[in-house]
C-alpha cells in the first residue's frame, strides 16, 4: 500500500452557527405539528450536518489528492497538474468546512479550473503537495488578519 497522508477539514464556528441557525427555525415548526416524524426528521437532519462537517479529509497519496466525505469520494486530482496555492475566503459550496479556505489553481488538463478545501494543517498540507510538485506558486500569508479572532477560524 502507498503512503499516505491524510488532512482533515478545518470547522469553522461562524459557518456551523450559519447552518445551525438555518436548521433549527426550520425544523421547530415540523416538531409542533408532528412531533415523532419532526423528531426523527431533524435528528436525521443535524445527524447529516455533523458527518459533513467532520467527515471530510484530504488524502495525498502517490501523485494524487483525493478529497473524502467519510467513505465517500468527492474527487480527485493529479497534484503534478496544480498551478498555484492561495488563500481565499470564498463562500461558494465546495469540500471545505471553513470560510479560511485554499484555492487550488488546476491547469487545463483537470475537469475544473480550481477547487476550494480547507486543510487543518496548512502548512504542512502545503509543503506535501510542494515536494511532490515544486513547480507550485503559494501564496499563503502566515500573518493574523481580519477573518482570524485569536485563533478561531472564521
Amino acid at each position: 500500500m502507498e503512503d499516505q497522508k491524510v488532512f482533515r477539514s478545518r470547522i469553522s464556528v461562524l459557518l456551523l452557527g450559519f447552518t445551525l441557525a438555518i436548521f433549527i427555525p426550520c425544523t421547530i415548526p415540523m416538531i409542533k405539528h408532528m412531533i415523532i416524524p419532526g423528531l426523527f426528521i431533524m435528528g436525521g437532519s443535524f445527524l447529516f450536518i455533523v458527518i459533513l462537517f467532520t467527515g471530510m479529509r484530504y488524502i495525498i497519496s502517490g501523485d494524487k489528492l483525493f478529497v473524502k466525505i467519510g467513505n465517500i469520494p468527492c474527487g480527485s486530482v493529479k497534484i503534478t497538474n496544480i498551478i498555484s496555492v492561495e488563500r481565499s475566503y470564498n463562500p461558494l459550496s465546495s469540500p471545505a468546512a471553513s470560510l479560511k479556505r485554499l484555492s487550488i489553481s488546476l491547469d487545463g488538463k483537470a475537469k475544473f479550473p480550481y477547487m476550494l478545501i480547507s486543510p487543518v494543517r496548512e502548512k504542512e498540507f502545503i509543503e506535501e503537495l510542494k515536494m511532490l510538485n515544486p513547480n507550485i506558486f503559494v501564496r499563503v500569508p502566515d500573518k493574523k488578519g481580519i477573518w482570524r479572532v485569536q485563533d478561531w477560524d472564521i
